[in-house]
C-alpha cells in the first residue's frame, strides 16, 4: 500500500480511543506548558477497557487537539509529541473503512492488496 498523509484530519475525526502509552501524557503536558495533574484532569479519561488513559474527544468524536483552519486544512495541536497511536496511522493502527475516509491512500495499491 502506498500512503502519503494529506493532513486532512480524517483519522483525527474518527471516534474511538487514542490510548496513551507510558510517558506520553507527561510529554504532552510539558509541551502544552500545563501541570501534569491539570492535563490528566482536563484532557484524559480511562479507556473503556480500563487498561489505559486515553485522550478526551469532542462531542463529535474528534480529537481535542485537532485544529481545523477556515480553509479546511487540518493540523495536530500536539504534533511534536502526538501519541504513538497517531504516529503509527495507518501502518500499525487504523480503523475499519479507513481507506474510504483517507485521501492519503493510493486506492490502486489498496485494491491490489485486499
Amino acid at each position: 500500500m502506498s500512503f502519503v498523509c494529506r493532513r486532512c484530519g480524517s483519522c483525527c475525526r474518527w471516534p474511538g480511543c487514542v490510548k496513551l502509552l507510558p510517558g506520553e501524557a507527561e510529554a504532552i503536558a510539558e509541551f502544552l506548558g500545563v501541570p501534569e495533574q491539570k492535563f490528566f484532569a482536563d484532557s484524559t479519561r480511562l479507556s473503556p477497557d480500563r487498561q489505559w488513559l486515553a485522550l478526551n474527544e469532542r462531542s463529535d468524536g474528534s480529537c481535542i487537539y485537532l485544529i481545523v483552519a477556515p480553509d479546511g486544512a487540518a493540523a495536530c495541536g500536539i504534533e511534536p509529541v502526538k501519541p504513538r497511536q497517531c504516529r503509527d496511522f495507518p501502518e500499525r493502527w487504523n480503523f475499519p473503512g479507513w481507506q474510504n475516509e483517507c485521501p492519503g491512500v493510493d486506492e490502486e495499491s489498496v485494491s491490489h492488496h485486499e
